[in-house]
């Protein structure tokens, strides 16, 4: 309940000032999970590429 009626008076607040801040605060959240995300696919295809050439290596063995 406090995150809504939060989110409702910042909605309500004209303040350009603070307009531009929660702005500025939302676009440095996005470029942090980019940076986040970015890092993490790199780890995940370097594991299915482990998991793909050790799943070759056991067939050919057959």
């Amino acid at each position: 309940m406090r995150l809504h009626r939060l989110l409702k008076e910042i909605l309500r607040n004209r303040d350009g000032a603070s307009t531009v801040e929660y702005g500025m605060i939302l676009a440095f959240i996005v470029l942090a999970m980019f940076a986040v995300l970015q890092g993490l696919a790199g780890q995940t295809v370097g594991m299915w590429n482990s998991v793909s050439s050790k799943s070759a290596a056991a067939m050919s063995k057959n």
